[in-house]
């Protein structure tokens, strides 16, 4: 299952108000650099500045190596190497085929 969907924003106060009215709640965590939503075991957060693909789908996974090998070899590339974002998470992104990204997030257990 993909739990986490992350949208890149320009502006994040104006997405801010769109996606609260989107989903009918507040953000559960509010920051400069990100605005997260948790609905029924979805996240979706805010990214300002984020990458300009569009929307990433992130699946959690409890070994990001081994799932990132795994994506590599079924033909997928690099978009962004594994970094830590705090609070034990770490975070990376493949490109499918056509461009789409890819992410998967694994937290310290």
């Amino acid at each position: 299952m993909l739990q986490t969907i992350l949208f890149p924003v320009k502006d994040v106060e104006k997405a801010k108000a769109v996606y609260t009215a989107l989903l009918g709640t507040a953000p559960g965590v509010e920051s400069p650099y990100y605005v997260g939503y948790d609905i029924d075991g979805q996240h979706i957060g805010l990214v300002p500045n984020g990458s300009t693909n569009g929307p990433a789908c992130y699946r959690h996974v409890d070994d990001l190596e081994k799932g990132l090998a795994a994506l590599i070899e079924a033909g997928a590339s690099m978009a962004q190497e594994p970094k830590e974002v705090g609070n034990g998470r770490t975070v990376a992104s493949v490109l499918d085929a056509d461009g789409n990204e890819i992410g998967l997030i694994q937290d310290r257990h």
